[in-house]
């Protein structure tokens, strides 16, 4: 944690659902939320960090393509030197498609292993960059059912999935001694939210019975990895509703 400086939080990935859910728990424990989605939805972005401001917390929205090198870079130095030291952060992009592996393009792959995997290499490494040298920080990474079972139809999507798990497993094995506090959940159903309301009829009542993962909910699992002593940190943290499946 950063002593006498604004605490600060970078949620990679603000979309609808989960991110939002995120931005506004960092929001309520008092950071300073800085949310990024691509240059397109900033208009959204914008609305939501308008909210948290409503509610008396404190965001700042960043269109980004997360998968730019320079641009991630600089976001970095950015918030660093413009809002506070990052003490936490989140890369929360998804990127799951569905296709065949024989209707699995080139492009479709890449596209998908750029958004979902090198795009947290490049997230994790710089936030690793800056904290470091402070020796404190947190970083999670946000994974899925993929990132340890391929499922039929979905090759990119576990492919992504389970590099980026390598990667938190790699830098929480590197890092951890530095003071950093590396993380991967495991978000293993079905997420309430737009696309539940609109692909499930029966949606509300699966919420009202706990049968699909509550953002909120997820996001309080979020805060308390943030919170966790040194003496007991997770790395792995795996949610999912207590009807489904594993």
């Amino acid at each position: 944690m950063t002593d006498g400086a604004k605490r600060t939080c970078l949620i990679m990935g603000a979309g609808v659902g989960l991110g939002s859910s995120l931005a506004r728990a960092f929001a309520d424990e008092g950071l300073a939320v800085c949310l990024t989605r691509r240059e397109r939805n900033l208009p959204e972005l914008e609305a939501l960090a308008a909210e948290i401001g409503s509610a008396g917390g404190e965001a700042h929205a960043f269109g980004v393509d997360a998968r730019d090198e320079d641009a991630v870079a600089g976001l970095i130095d950015q918030i660093e030197r413009e809002i506070g030291p990052l003490e936490v952060v989140v890369f929360n992009i998804g990127a799951n498609v569905r296709f065949s592996v024989r209707d699995t393009t080139t492009r479709v792959y890449r596209k998908v292993w750029e958004m979902a995997a090198f795009a947290g290499f490049l997230t994790g490494r710089e936030a690793a960059r800056v904290m470091v040298p402070r020796g404190c920080g947190t970083i999670i990474f946000t994974g899925a059912t993929a990132s340890v079972r391929g499922s039929a139809g979905f090759s990119a999507f576990a492919g992504a999935k389970h590099a980026l798990r390598a990667l938190a497993q790699s830098m929480a094995r590197e890092l951890g001694r530095e003071g950093v506090h590396v993380a991967h959940t495991i978000i293993d159903g079905l997420m309430d939210g737009k696309f539940a309301r609109e692909n499930f009829a029966d949606a509300d009542d699966r919420a009202k019975q706990g049968k699909i993962l509550d953002p909120a909910d997820v996001a309080a699992a979020y805060i308390n990895l943030w919170k966790q002593s040194r003496s007991a940190w997770t790395h792995e943290l795996d949610l999912r509703p207590w009807t489904e499946n594993f």
